[in-house]
């Protein structure tokens, strides 16, 4: 497994960590993902990723890692809890990372990362939008002070509103997710810059955009998903043409893409099975993507260089449609 800087905080993390959103379910599915969660560390995998807001995955991440001795980095969120959430609560900010410790089974944490900051529709963080700032600033300042947390983080999904945040200076991580993988490129243009700017470390979530790119979807593409546009539906067509062409998965070609990039720290993998988890490390093994290759995801990708503003956030390949631009 190879390692890359996370940002100044100088750690060294795997190219690939282990990402909580679906590790969290039930009886046997549970199970497995505790399975998975720690064949990823016998893989080498040394960078753990869970959320609140990820239904039961601080419990599952915390029942994996119990009794684990290796190193590893665990990274979590404040954000909806306890409900309903008050983010300018400083006492129900201070009970959510209480919680989180308890259940992840743990004193202190490596990073606590603030979750979407950047949609105050979903978490309205800041008290002053101005500066961004708010009593969450000053919670994760306590924290540190306190050896609770050693580095402060954001996790987003916006492409303008989230490097206004990180311009700050104040954090020392971004997960940025939904605007960074074959298709959706956004990042490019203002988080990845100014995370370099900051020297932030770049931790990158959802390579697959949650399923949408897990699969080629050849007859919804063709006969289907009304809600794609003329020209989403034939970068789709083209990227399944390249995937055929070069006899390579397309989770692969995606996870493969996000790491081809230098200044990306991570890329977290999904943890649902090991089977998943030892697939996207085999493909971290493989390197980095060919410059002829890369060339030519640049010239999909350019047939839409924004989101189109109707489609919905999360693509309903295996989803049902809710309608223009719902996320789920």
């Amino acid at each position: 497994m190879r390692h890359r800087i996370l940002g100044r905080t100088g750690i060294r993390v795997s190219e690939i960590g282990m990402g909580g959103l679906f590790v969290s379910s039930h009886g046997s599915d549970r199970a497995e993902g505790i399975r998975a969660v720690r064949r990823g560390l016998e893989l080498g995998i040394n960078y753990v990723d869970t959320a609140p807001s990820y239904r039961d995955s601080e419990e599952v991440m915390g029942q994996a890692l119990d009794g684990v001795t290796q190193p590893y980095i665990l990274s979590t969120k404040l954000g909806g809890r306890p409900r309903p959430f008050d983010p300018r609560d400083p006492d129900q900010l201070r009970r959510s990372v209480e919680t989180s410790l308890e259940l992840l089974k743990r004193d202190a944490v490596d990073i606590l990362m603030i979750h979407e900051p950047d949609r105050p529709g979903q978490y309205d963080w800041f008290t002053d939008w101005e500066r961004f700032h708010g009593p969450v600033c000053e919670l994760l300042e306590a924290l540190k002070s306190e050896g609770v947390i050693r580095y402060t983080g954001l996790g987003g999904t916006t492409a303008y509103t989230l490097p206004a945040i990180m311009a700050t200076g104040a954090y020392d991580v971004v997960l940025t997710a939904f605007n960074y993988s074959l298709l959706w490129q956004e990042a490019v243009h203002a988080v990845l810059p100014e995370a370099v700017k900051q020297d932030m470390g770049i931790v990158v979530g959802s390579p697959l955009q949650q399923g949408a790119l897990s699969a080629c979807f050849t007859e919804q593409v063709e006969r289907g998903a009304p809600w794609l546009s003329p020209p989403r539906r034939e970068q789709f067509r083209r990227l399944y043409a390249l995937v055929e062409e070069l006899d390579m998965s397309l989770p692969e070609l995606a996870i493969r893409w996000v790491l081809s990039n230098p200044t990306v720290s991570t890329v977290l993998s999904g943890s649902r099975s090991v089977e998943e988890v030892e697939q996207n490390v085999g493909y971290v093994a493989s390197g980095p993507l060919p410059k002829a290759v890369l060339d030519r995801v640049r010239e999909i990708a350019d047939l839409v260089p924004f989101r189109p503003f109707e489609e919905p956030f999360g693509l309903p390949f295996t989803r049902a449609y809710r309608g223009p631009g719902m996320a789920r």
